[in-house]
């Protein structure tokens, strides 16, 4: 089991090694195509759907203050910061305009896997999913169009088919199996979080080995406008949440909504309505970057919270034998 932890914990290296990996032997990852990452996230969504019971959702829904804290962050802050961004580092106008796409899209299925491993609210990570997409729907192509001066047409029913398909089936079926398959759920459970590492690292390997050409002449302004794209609305994301006054887990879950995106649905928006293709390589490198970075913040949050689990067990045994101490205290005092 500690091995098997030590693994997940280091996501972040794997993410990285293979992708440098794809920009070498791109042919070596782009075989994990738009079929394996469907079924893939599927499977994720599965995996984590049998670690949530009926309940968990009860909780979430009794809080609509925080999922719209995190659906005014979500549209808010992370446009804002891809304009005042694409200003800054000067960048071609397909560029920018890929920048502030994506920073428009809703949070996608990949931010729930980062809640999972972070030891978030993955309850409310799936719920705040679920309604900036639909919200996107609207928001995102008048964001865009007012932000880039386009106009992005994004077709609602075919993403809401995909999201009904890639998370909301997989994700009953999983809460289904938790109630009536309680022992053989408990089995497969440690397995979950090593399964969302090699899918998550396979996809985003898979989209840079795609654009490997293009990633390597993008230079190096683009790759630090996409990341501090990323850095921004993580942080912004988490001190936001924190400023209404919202405990760690939410603020975590807040974060990870905010700091990562549906980049996959930019890159599909920017080669389907843009006559440019270099408006889709800022989309492309914003799939690894912001996995990266949220791999990164759920191995420092997976190891804070089992440490703060471990100090309360700590702290629930010794206050359980002071009682005992007590009691025997007592007991003894009586028989005198």
């Amino acid at each position: 089991m500690k091995l098997l932890s030590l693994f997940t914990n280091l996501f972040p290296l794997w993410v990285l090694l293979c992708c440098a990996g794809a920009l070498v032997r791109p042919e070596v990852f782009t075989w994990f195509d738009k079929p394996f990452i469907i079924w893939g996230l599927g499977v994720i969504m599965l995996g984590m759907g049998i670690t949530l019971s009926i309940d968990d959702f009860k909780k979430a829904i009794t809080m609509p203050k925080s999922i719209a804290m995190g659906l005014t962050a979500q549209f808010m802050l992370m446009p804002g910061s891809a304009w005042i961004l694409a200003s800054l580092f000067n960048l071609p106008d397909a560029y920018k305009v890929g920048l502030i796409l994506v920073a428009c899209c809703p949070g996608g299925t990949a931010s729930n896997v980062v809640a999972y491993l972070a030891r978030a609210n993955v309850a409310l990570s799936v719920l705040m999913t679920m309604c900036s997409t639909a919200a996107a729907i609207f928001l995102t192509p008048l964001l865009t169009s007012w932000l880039a001066g386009h106009y992005v047409p994004v077709n609602g029913w075919a993403l809401f088919a995909s999201m009904v398909k890639i998370v909301l089936l997989p994700l009953v079926l999983g809460v289904t199996l938790h109630h009536l398959f309680p022992k053989a759920v408990k089995y497969v459970l440690p397995i979950g979080p090593l399964i969302a590492i090699i899918v998550i690292t396979l996809i985003c390997a898979s989209i840079i080995g795609a654009n490997s050409e293009t990633v390597k002449e993008s230079g190096l302004s683009l790759l630090g406008a996409v990341v501090l794209l990323h850095c921004m609305g993580f942080s912004s994301g988490y001190a936001f949440a924190r400023l209404f006054g919202y405990q760690a887990t939410v603020c975590r879950t807040v974060s990870i909504e905010v700091g990562m995106q549906n980049s996959g649905l930019a890159t599909v928006l920017a080669r389907s309505h843009f006559a440019n293709p270099l408006t889709a390589i800022p989309c492309a490198i914003s799939a690894v970057t912001h996995s990266v970075i949220g791999s990164l913040c759920a191995a420092i949050w997976r190891l804070q919270r089992e440490k703060e689990n471990e100090e309360n067990s700590s702290l629930e045994a010794s206050q359980a034998g002071d009682s005992c101490l007590t009691h025997i205290h007592k007991e003894s005092n009586k028989s005198l």
